[in-house]
């Protein structure tokens, strides 16, 4: 095991830079994520480290080793890719021992390490098996194990659950979290899905547009967003932002209600005031931030999201599931004060 920092990381394609000064330390046995839309750069960063992409600028330090120079095999890391990449023509055995074919191992040795690798991912029954006898998520199994047999200092994903469906995803979110809790190896785990940030990291990595937003633990970032992109980018259904005006008296909203609170104002200025869906609510008409008509119903079982047009325009509510408002009904919506984000409206920065 190792750590890993990533020292002012830059990439350019010709003349048009794609990475811009990346930071990171990652500590030792660390499970971090890089999240963030399509083309911000978390993939290319990974192959960075793994020396896929040569380095533009910066450095990339694998324990006390810079290695932007050395070989992907000589840097001592292991990785899975989307696709599964494993061969068919072999057994479940041989693929997770062609990972074990540049060592300098015994036989005896190798086939300890297999067994062992087997074990942990509860695949020894499976080690006879072709991967057409698979399922996708014994596949990806096979994948992790390949990766976990050369025993590597630092583990690298990229989307290794993009190809599963919504089922599999789960478990292997779940087996991939219990993993790294057996063997404690450093993890850098790459994914598009908010939801896989949030329930497997110890700090989530949030990128934009080949910029780092924020890194914090799934409660930081989800609790105390940096800016306006990462509250809405974390969450799901994304955090609601309503146009409100802040200055020493406290927030005003479009409806005109008053809101006292710890924000920071210098005169007056336009803010957005961000609130998630599950903490806003049915009130009783006339005690309610807002006010509108219901214009779409998701049930979820114990609760029922409510699209609410209001004023301010539409939000999203959290309403109860046996009896929520009715189609074209007329609500009002609450939320406590100490639940409400402020974002500067020019800049997007919290102002809290």
């Amino acid at each position: 095991m190792a750590n890993l920092s990533l020292k002012n990381l830059t990439k350019s394609y010709n003349q048009t830079e794609v990475l811009h000064g990346i930071n990171l330390d990652v500590a030792d046995g660390e499970f971090v994520v890089f999240v963030g839309p399509s083309g911000c750069g978390k993939s290319t960063t990974l192959r960075m480290i793994a020396g896929l992409e040569d380095v533009t600028g910066g450095e990339v330090i694998i324990g006390d080793r810079v290695v932007n120079n050395l070989e992907p095999k000589k840097r001592d890391i292991a990785m899975v890719f989307q696709n599964y990449a494993i061969y068919p023509h072999m057994t479940v055995k041989k693929n997770i021992a062609f990972g074990l074919r540049a060592s300098k191992l015994s036989k005896p040795e190798k086939e300890a390490r297999i067994a062992e690798v087997a074990g942990i991912l509860d695949m020894p029954h499976l080690l006879e098996r072709k991967p057409n006898q698979l399922s996708g998520g014994q596949r990806q199994r096979v994948a992790i194990g390949r990766a976990m047999v050369r025993d590597p200092a630092v583990f690298l994903f990229d989307e290794p659950l993009s190809n599963l469906d919504a089922q599999l995803r789960t478990q292997m979110r779940l087996e991939i979290k219990k993993l790294h809790q057996r063997v404690g190896n450093t993890i850098v785990f790459v994914t598009h899905d908010q939801v896989e940030a949030m329930t497997m990291a110890d700090r989530i990595v949030i990128m934009k547009d080949g910029h780092i937003q924020q890194v914090g633990t799934p409660a930081e970032v989800y609790h105390s967003p940096a800016n306006m992109f990462v509250a809405k980018f974390i969450g799901a259904p994304s955090m609601n932002m309503v146009p409100a005006q802040l200055s020493d008296q406290g927030l005003t909203l479009l409806s005109g209600q008053s809101i006292a609170g710890p924000w920071q104002a210098q005169g007056q200025s336009d803010v957005q005031v961000g609130v998630r869906p599950d903490d806003l609510t049915v009130a009783e008409e006339g005690t309610g931030l807002l006010n509108g008509t219901v214009t779409v119903q998701e049930p979820l079982g114990s609760e029922t999201l409510i699209y609410v047009d209001t004023e301010a325009g539409e939000v999203i509510a959290k309403a109860d599931g046996r009896t929520p408002p009715a189609l074209g009904s007329r609500v009002a919506l609450t939320a406590a004060p100490d639940t409400l984000h402020v974002f500067d409206a020019q800049t997007g920065v919290s102002l809290q």
